[in-house]
Protein backbone atom coordinates (compact mmCIF):
# COMPACT_ATOMS: atom_id res chain seq x y z
CA UNK A 1 0.00 0.00 0.00
CA UNK A 2 1.30 3.61 -0.51
CA UNK A 3 2.50 5.49 2.18
CA UNK A 4 0.40 8.51 1.41
CA UNK A 5 -2.87 6.13 1.44
CA UNK A 6 -1.75 4.62 4.58
CA UNK A 7 -1.87 7.29 6.38
CA UNK A 8 -4.78 8.88 4.99
CA UNK A 9 -6.40 5.44 5.93
CA UNK A 10 -5.18 5.85 9.42
CA UNK A 11 -6.42 9.16 10.02
CA UNK A 12 -9.73 8.70 8.62
CA UNK A 13 -10.02 5.77 10.21
CA UNK A 14 -8.99 6.62 13.84
CA UNK A 15 -11.05 9.96 13.10
CA UNK A 16 -14.36 7.95 12.70
CA UNK A 17 -13.58 5.56 15.33
CA UNK A 18 -13.07 7.99 17.80
CA UNK A 19 -16.14 10.34 17.18
CA UNK A 20 -18.71 7.60 16.09
CA UNK A 21 -17.82 4.65 18.41
CA UNK A 22 -15.57 5.87 20.85
CA UNK A 23 -17.05 9.28 22.30
CA UNK A 24 -20.06 6.98 23.28
CA UNK A 25 -18.78 4.60 25.31
CA UNK A 26 -18.37 5.58 28.88
CA UNK A 27 -17.37 2.81 31.32
CA UNK A 28 -18.41 3.04 35.01
CA UNK A 29 -19.37 6.71 34.64
CA UNK A 30 -16.38 8.53 33.35
CA UNK A 31 -13.78 6.10 31.60
CA UNK A 32 -13.37 6.84 28.39
CA UNK A 33 -11.29 5.86 25.68
CA UNK A 34 -8.85 8.01 23.53
CA UNK A 35 -7.94 5.45 20.64
CA UNK A 36 -7.45 8.72 18.39
CA UNK A 37 -4.35 8.66 19.41
CA UNK A 38 -2.55 5.26 18.01
CA UNK A 39 -2.26 7.66 15.09
CA UNK A 40 0.95 9.22 16.73
CA UNK A 41 1.95 5.57 17.29
CA UNK A 42 1.27 4.24 14.17
CA UNK A 43 2.87 6.96 11.93
CA UNK A 44 5.82 6.40 9.90
CA UNK A 45 8.69 8.20 11.33
CA UNK A 46 10.47 11.15 8.87
CA UNK A 47 12.86 13.37 9.67
CA UNK A 48 10.57 16.08 8.51
CA UNK A 49 8.28 16.38 11.37
CA UNK A 50 5.77 19.50 10.29
CA UNK A 51 3.14 16.94 7.94
CA UNK A 52 3.13 14.86 10.52
CA UNK A 53 3.29 17.49 13.49
CA UNK A 54 0.05 19.10 10.80
CA UNK A 55 -1.91 15.89 10.79
CA UNK A 56 -1.92 15.13 14.62
CA UNK A 57 -3.18 18.72 15.16
CA UNK A 58 -5.98 18.25 12.27
CA UNK A 59 -6.80 15.21 13.78
CA UNK A 60 -7.00 16.47 17.42
CA UNK A 61 -9.03 19.24 16.01
CA UNK A 62 -11.42 17.47 13.54
CA UNK A 63 -11.94 14.98 17.43
CA UNK A 64 -12.57 18.45 19.36
CA UNK A 65 -15.08 19.80 16.92
CA UNK A 66 -16.78 16.32 16.72
CA UNK A 67 -16.69 16.50 20.64
CA UNK A 68 -17.24 20.42 21.33
CA UNK A 69 -14.26 20.48 23.40
CA UNK A 70 -12.68 23.89 22.51
CA UNK A 71 -9.06 22.27 21.28
CA UNK A 72 -7.85 20.18 24.02
CA UNK A 73 -7.98 17.39 22.25
CA UNK A 74 -5.81 19.40 19.67
CA UNK A 75 -3.33 20.60 22.26
CA UNK A 76 -2.78 16.66 23.62
CA UNK A 77 -2.17 15.12 20.48
CA UNK A 78 0.07 17.79 19.19
CA UNK A 79 1.88 17.34 22.41
CA UNK A 80 2.48 13.79 21.99
CA UNK A 81 3.66 14.02 18.88
CA UNK A 82 6.20 16.53 19.35
CA UNK A 83 8.07 14.30 21.50
CA UNK A 84 7.32 11.01 20.31
CA UNK A 85 10.74 10.86 18.09
CA UNK A 86 12.53 11.99 22.54
CA UNK A 87 10.94 8.59 23.54
CA UNK A 88 11.61 6.31 20.46
CA UNK A 89 15.52 7.61 20.71
CA UNK A 90 15.29 6.93 24.16
CA UNK A 91 13.00 3.96 24.78
CA UNK A 92 13.92 1.90 20.90
CA UNK A 93 17.73 3.35 20.50
CA UNK A 94 17.06 4.75 17.65
CA UNK A 95 18.72 7.21 15.61
CA UNK A 96 17.96 9.25 12.47
CA UNK A 97 19.21 7.13 10.07
CA UNK A 98 17.04 4.29 12.01
CA UNK A 99 13.89 5.61 11.19
CA UNK A 100 12.96 4.76 7.87
CA UNK A 101 13.36 0.79 8.93
CA UNK A 102 11.75 1.62 12.18
CA UNK A 103 8.58 -0.67 13.11
CA UNK A 104 6.88 -0.89 16.26
CA UNK A 105 4.98 -4.17 15.12
CA UNK A 106 9.00 -5.88 15.30
CA UNK A 107 10.30 -4.48 18.65
CA UNK A 108 10.04 -6.23 21.60
CA UNK A 109 6.62 -6.11 23.79
CA UNK A 110 8.14 -4.49 26.63
CA UNK A 111 9.86 -1.50 24.79
CA UNK A 112 6.10 -1.06 22.84
CA UNK A 113 4.55 -1.26 26.14
CA UNK A 114 6.47 1.93 27.77
CA UNK A 115 6.50 3.60 24.32
CA UNK A 116 2.73 3.27 24.15
CA UNK A 117 1.77 3.85 27.96
CA UNK A 118 4.21 6.86 28.83
CA UNK A 119 2.91 8.59 25.54
CA UNK A 120 -1.25 7.94 26.61
CA UNK A 121 -0.81 8.87 30.03
CA UNK A 122 0.99 11.64 29.00
CA UNK A 123 -1.70 12.67 26.62
CA UNK A 124 -4.84 11.78 28.90
CA UNK A 125 -3.31 13.65 31.49
CA UNK A 126 -2.32 17.10 29.71
CA UNK A 127 -6.26 16.10 28.45
CA UNK A 128 -8.01 15.60 31.77
CA UNK A 129 -5.90 18.80 33.03
CA UNK A 130 -7.46 20.92 30.65
CA UNK A 131 -10.92 19.54 30.66
CA UNK A 132 -10.70 20.36 34.73
CA UNK A 133 -8.47 23.27 34.38
CA UNK A 134 -8.22 23.59 38.41
CA UNK A 135 -6.38 22.06 41.09
CA UNK A 136 -8.89 22.04 42.87
CA UNK A 137 -9.92 18.87 41.08
CA UNK A 138 -6.41 17.11 40.50
CA UNK A 139 -7.72 14.05 42.42
CA UNK A 140 -10.28 13.50 39.48
CA UNK A 141 -7.63 14.00 36.74
CA UNK A 142 -5.37 11.65 38.42
CA UNK A 143 -7.98 9.72 38.43
CA UNK A 144 -9.66 9.64 35.01
CA UNK A 145 -6.30 10.08 33.42
CA UNK A 146 -5.60 6.23 35.17
CA UNK A 147 -8.53 4.64 34.46
CA UNK A 148 -8.85 5.80 30.66
CA UNK A 149 -5.40 4.72 30.19
CA UNK A 150 -5.69 1.77 31.30
CA UNK A 151 -8.49 1.34 28.99
CA UNK A 152 -6.98 3.07 26.19
CA UNK A 153 -4.04 0.90 26.17
CA UNK A 154 -6.04 -2.37 26.52
CA UNK A 155 -8.04 -1.48 23.11
CA UNK A 156 -4.99 -0.48 21.71
CA UNK A 157 -2.83 -3.97 22.48
CA UNK A 158 -6.02 -5.94 21.87
CA UNK A 159 -6.29 -4.39 18.36
CA UNK A 160 -2.44 -4.68 17.38
CA UNK A 161 -3.05 -8.59 18.50
CA UNK A 162 -6.03 -9.38 16.33
CA UNK A 163 -4.75 -7.65 13.17
CA UNK A 164 -1.39 -8.98 13.85
CA UNK A 165 -2.71 -12.01 14.01
CA UNK A 166 -4.96 -11.78 10.69
CA UNK A 167 -1.82 -10.19 9.02
CA UNK A 168 -0.05 -12.97 9.31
Amino acid sequence: MNRTVYIIFLFVFFLLLQVLILNNVLFLGYVNPYLYITFVFLYPLNTNQFPFLSLAFLLGLFVDAFSNSGGVHAFAILFIAYIRLFFIRTIFKKTPSDYLLFNLRQETFDKVFNYTAILTIIHHFILFSLINFSFYNLSNVVVNTLFSSAFTLVLYFLGSFIFKKKLT
